[in-house]
């Protein structure tokens, strides 16, 4: 759970007690840069990138047992894999395999329209495979306690499992909605550059991407903020649909590591206003 300035994490044990790690954010993710509008969309990019991947591995540690952590220098390699297997497959693949379409040949928007698709498909069929594993359901399963009892403290129920148990797994402000709002978005900012020669439009969908994260970013926000909305509610409901495929329902014991972690949150930083995307 993130908070303001700080960052709380709860992992349970194998010996089944659950572990608490507050620490403090970097100043990067909590300055004066991270209230300026588009160039916060970047920086949340970054933060969800470099301390997703160490709060991975240092929860697998301790539920594990393991007494080792991985250094920087190899958080740094996983991070590095990560981001290019994700630009190969959900950005570079895609223009390919569009590329390679007869009917798009003669529209540059069709060209565009067909590669987004192709994008959104391949991230639909991607967290569709990561349902099959096991680990993975358990992790979503952890992301929907997140989401019930995020849901729970800002509708003012108490946070105690029984309170928590019937509010949603989806929320607005969830990281799944992000990186939907990110491939929809892609389609007007790709179409934007049109179609130049391949090598020209491999390196557009490069570096732009930290462009789009940045609007992106604006438009989840912005939708979140008037969520009550019905116009806003229907442009939301993909965003919240597709969470179906991202959380899972948890157990009492999900949701009691959950809960742990938001108040640790709660109680090093008083008034919680809003928690970060998950």
């Amino acid at each position: 759970m993130r908070g303001p300035k700080n960052l709380a994490m709860a992992v349970r044990r194998p010996d089944g007690e659950i572990d608490v790690t507050v620490k403090p954010l970097p100043s990067i993710y909590t300055g004066r840069m991270r209230r300026i509008p588009f160039l916060r969309g970047i920086l949340v990019l970054i933060e969800a990138m470099i301390i997703g991947v160490q709060c991975i591995f240092h929860s697998a540690n301790i539920a594990l047992g393991e007494e080792e952590e991985l250094s920087g220098p190899q958080i740094w390699i996983v991070l590095a894999f990560s981001i290019v297997l994700s630009v190969g497959l959900f950005f570079i693949a895609p223009l390919f395999l569009a590329n390679i379409s007869d009917t798009t040949r003669d529209s540059t928007l069709l060209f565009h329209v067909v590669e987004g698709v192709i994008r959104i498909g391949i991230f639909v069929l991607y967290l569709g495979l990561m349902n099959l594993l096991p680990s993975t359901r358990a992790f979503f399963a952890y992301h929907g306690a997140e989401h019930k009892v995020v849901n729970a403290y800002e509708h003012g129920a108490p946070l105690e499992v029984e309170a928590t148990r019937n509010y949603s797994t989806a929320h607005t402000r969830c990281g799944t909605a992000f990186l939907l709002a990110v491939l929809i978005i892609a389609i007007g900012v790709f179409a934007l550059v049109g179609t130049p020669a391949m090598w020209l439009r491999i390196l557009s969908r490069i570096v732009l991407i930290p462009v789009i994260a940045a609007i992106a970013y604006e438009a989840t926000q912005l939708g979140a903020s008037h969520s009550s909305n019905p116009l806003v509610q229907a442009i939301l409901f993909p965003g919240l649909a597709l969470q179906k495929l991202t959380t899972r329902q948890p157990d009492d014991s999900q949701l009691e590591v959950a809960i742990l972690a938001l108040k640790n949150v709660i109680e090093d930083e008083q008034p919680l206003k809003q928690s970060a995307i998950s």
